[in-house]
């Protein structure tokens, strides 16, 4: 009776998993899968009708991708962020010393940033020649209806903590009430108009009441606890002409990409299987 019993259980078990592993639609022959689906239901909270669209939208990006031949190495990971240091006064070892405190895991963002790449090399082969590049007076346009974008706070209030030891410093910013009594404490005011590009880049993309992360001055670390940030001033129309150049390029390549995948939707061969 065992056995028999045993036996049931083993073909309930087999069956469970081949529904579960059952493949629910293909596209262009590529499957996708029920435990696909289910897992994107739960790790994104959605309805699975919409959990559906964004595996077949990812299915028919990663033909695409096979298609062209697209990859990206780590030359190519470093030649980007040293494009993104440049824009912001910084080296790439400078930038990545920053990247490295904010990113627990650096290998994560080169990663994240190799996809960024991937995407871009397949965006500019889809749109070349089919979306109207962005001329000076779009420009102008695009800085004078968005005012509040091009806008930086000269004066910025912050404490400041330091230490020659930077596990110190880990520890107050994991713990801000704590005293140590190796990490010197101080209030300061900073005019952004006099402090270097490096410094600048951390406090502006450091929200209000957040450290920015640890960085050196020689002789000990130092991270700043952003309190204020006052006197917003706009920023010259030369010096962000760069910026919304990338904004208006992007926004048009995203047109032109949702308009593409939805005609490729259309023409793919979509099968529903259960």
């Amino acid at each position: 009776m065992r056995k028999i019993l045993l036996a049931l259980f083993m073909l309930v078990s087999i069956s469970s998993a081949d529904i579960i592993n059952g493949v629910a639609l293909t596209v262009n022959d590529d499957p996708i899968t029920l435990y696909d689906i289910k897992k994107r239901e739960l790790e994104n909270n959605i309805p699975r009708e919409k959990a559906v669209a964004q595996l077949v939208d990812e299915t028919l990006y990663e033909q695409l991708i096979k298609k062209y031949n697209i990859t990206a190495d780590l030359f190519d990971v470093n030649n980007y962020l040293e494009k993104v240091a440049a824009s912001n006064g910084m080296s790439l070892y400078e930038f990545k010393s920053i990247i490295r405190q904010k990113y627990k895991d650096y290998s994560k963002y080169e990663e994240q940033t190799k996809q960024l790449i991937i995407r871009q090399k397949l965006t500019d082969k889809l749109v070349r020649g089919n979306i109207k590049i962005a001329t000076e007076e779009d420009l102008e346009i695009y800085y004078e209806n968005n005012p509040s974008m091009f806008t930086m706070a000269t004066n910025v209030k912050a404490v400041q903590y330091a230490s020659t030891n930077k596990n110190s410093l880990n520890t107050i910013v994991q713990n801000p009430y704590m005293t140590l009594p190796d990490v010197e404490k101080s209030s300061v005011n900073l005019d952004q108009r006099n402090i270097n590009p490096q410094l600048r880049y951390m406090i502006n993309e450091t929200n209000l009441n957040q450290f920015t992360p640890i960085f050196s001055t020689g002789k000990e670390y130092v991270t700043l606890m952003i309190l204020q940030k006052e006197n917003e001033q706009t920023i010259p129309f030369d010096d962000v002409k760069d910026r919304i150049f990338n904004i208006i390029m992007q926004d048009r390549e995203q047109k032109y990409l949702k308009d593409y995948f939805e005609k490729l939707k259309l023409s793919a061969n979509i099968t529903i299987v259960r």
